[in-house]
């Protein structure tokens, strides 16, 4: 038995067609047919009409034969590492707010560091005819994305260019939140401070590593009283690398880590071990994930803001799209900067240390001007 309409409703098992919508709205098919393709020669009257009429009868256009007939597929595609970590389902719901401003879907996989995943997602993105591709998975995937820049698909790429014509990179400045941090803990008296960083050589955790070096340098710590610790992202990454600070004498006073997964892990085994952070040791994370801000103790953090990569994916994507693009455009700048919270204050026996209240000010100072 076919479904009908009754009241402007929708029957059990029925169906709305473009021809229904337009006889409610007393216009023809094609007229509806432009209204929800984004055409703007409609007049704004009977748009009006065509819009209520297709709310009153819960008609859901097709996208696939909107794209046949706008060209446009209003989808873009978003690809990332992995969504066990929750910086990337925050992202994700970052990029897909902005888009969705836009009136644009977005098709989201993650690459969980597979290829033939990532491949099997790419033919999906490419038989949706999506108009843009953010790749936000912080490692280099050139591999993956050959198949995109040969259907000319504009791509956005952190920190590594995807060598196409039509692409951009998002150049995120570590070094200015990690210094930042550094300074910090600086200001508070710490003088042998360690460095958790993720696994080499990935461009990202180089970068993260190099500008740690360079700002431990900056405030005068030889690479014996900023040790290094290379390991996964993950928590476990994270107590391996605070069984590897604890071994060493003498043991450094402060750890900075390349991401919140990582500091979790550390101040877990910190926990098990009866070390009170921050009293016996100060802890400093990368990322500022949403959990930052709740763990015991409130973690200071390194934030790289979420809506600020996918903000600027978005606009890198509308410059690719524009007539006035041509080539590759400059990167686009992403900036980093410290938030305090109670995961650090002055090592013990530190006389000239910064107590926890100043360093609190001037903290909240530098956010209440940024």
């Amino acid at each position: 038995m076919s479904g009908q309409v009754l009241n402007g409703k929708k029957t059990r098992g029925g169906g709305v067609d473009i021809t229904q919508v337009a006889q409610r709205a007393g216009v023809s098919p094609a007229t509806v047919s432009r209204v929800t393709n984004g055409r703007s020669t409609v007049a704004k009257h009977l748009a009006k009409r065509v819009w209520r009429a297709i709310e009153e009868l819960g008609y859901t256009p097709n996208p696939q034969a909107r794209a046949l007939v706008s060209g446009r597929s209003r989808v873009l595609g978003l690809l990332v590492s992995e969504i066990t970590n929750p910086f990337f389902p925050e992202l994700m719901q970052s990029f897909e707010d902005v888009a969705g401003e836009h009136d644009f879907e977005v098709m989201v996989g993650s690459t969980n560091y597979n290829r033939e995943r990532a491949s099997i997602f790419i033919r999906r993105l490419i038989q949706r005819r999506v108009e843009g591709v953010a790749v936000m998975t912080f490692r280099a995937e050139s591999h993956f994305l050959d198949a995109l820049i040969a259907e000319d698909i504009p791509l956005v790429t952190i920190d590594v260019s995807a060598n196409a014509a039509r692409s951009v990179v998002l150049e995120v400045d570590y070094a200015q939140g990690i210094d930042e941090a550094v300074q910090h803990l600086a200001l508070l008296g710490h003088r042998r401070i360690g460095f958790a960083s993720g696994p080499m050589p990935h461009l990202t955790n180089v970068r993260r590593k190099e500008a740690f070096v360079r700002a431990a340098r900056k405030i005068g710590l030889t690479a014996d009283k900023a040790p290094i610790f290379a390991g996964e992202h993950t928590f476990e990454g994270g107590t391996l690398a605070a069984h590897h600070f604890l071994r060493i004498e003498p043991r450094p006073t402060a750890i900075v880590c390349s991401n919140d997964m990582m500091a979790v892990g550390v101040l877990r085994v910190l926990a098990t071990s009866g070390i009170r952070v921050p009293r016996d040791m100060s802890v400093v994370g990368f990322d500022d994930i949403h959990l930052a801000e709740f763990i015991n103790p409130p973690l200071t953090t390194v934030r790289m803001s979420r809506q600020d990569l996918a903000q600027a994916a978005f606009n890198g994507l509308e410059k690719l799209w524009s007539e006035e693009s041509s080539g590759s455009l400059t990167s686009i700048r992403i900036g980093t900067r410290l938030v305090v919270r109670q995961s650090t204050d002055s090592p013990k026996g530190a006389a000239n240390g910064l107590r926890r209240n100043k360093s609190t000010r001037q903290a909240e100072t530098q956010t209440a001007s940024a």
